[in-house]
């Protein structure tokens, strides 16, 4: 017999975390010097605030988004993490219409091409989404994922 899963509530710590009701947190990049810099940052003080588990994977999640945004799309836009009880969305938009697309078959051993991979490797779910202005590509962690309890 397995052990439940652990949710977010299982695992805040005692003090301010989650906040109730989910919260939003914007960053402009456009313009930025040294944007990824600013990007992992940004996510490291929200995921302290918000005392989430495995911060690493989510900000390298971010980091990746947002070189992938400055190597193929002309430059990230803005960073978007969306918390809710049931996951943490990881947004950059971009002004490039073009959606991403994952390298099939990954190759390990070559040289680039392993943005996506990371960011699908690291995260329950990815995509991109239409805007008005370019898109926006996004990873998602569930609020049930990380360590299992023994």
């Amino acid at each position: 017999m397995s052990a439940p899963r652990e949710t977010l509530t299982d695992r805040q710590p005692a003090g301010p975390a989650f906040p109730p009701g989910g919260q939003r947190r914007r960053l402009a990049l456009a313009g930025q010097r040294k944007p990824v810099a600013r990007a992992r940052e940004f996510t490291e003080g929200a995921l302290a605030d918000w005392q989430w588990p495995g911060a690493e994977d989510v900000v390298l999640l971010a980091a990746e988004l947002v070189a992938n945004a400055m190597l193929h799309a002309g430059g990230p836009i803005d960073l978007l993490l969306d918390i809710t009880e049931a996951r943490l969305r990881i947004e950059v938009g971009d002004s490039s219409p073009e959606l991403p697309v994952l390298r099939e078959p990954h190759r390990p051993g070559v040289p680039g091409g392993h943005g996506l991979y990371i960011v699908q490797q690291a995260s329950d779910r990815w995509g991109a989404t239409p805007r008005a202005d370019g898109k926006a590509v996004w990873a998602e962690i569930d609020a049930v994922s990380g360590p299992q309890p023994a």
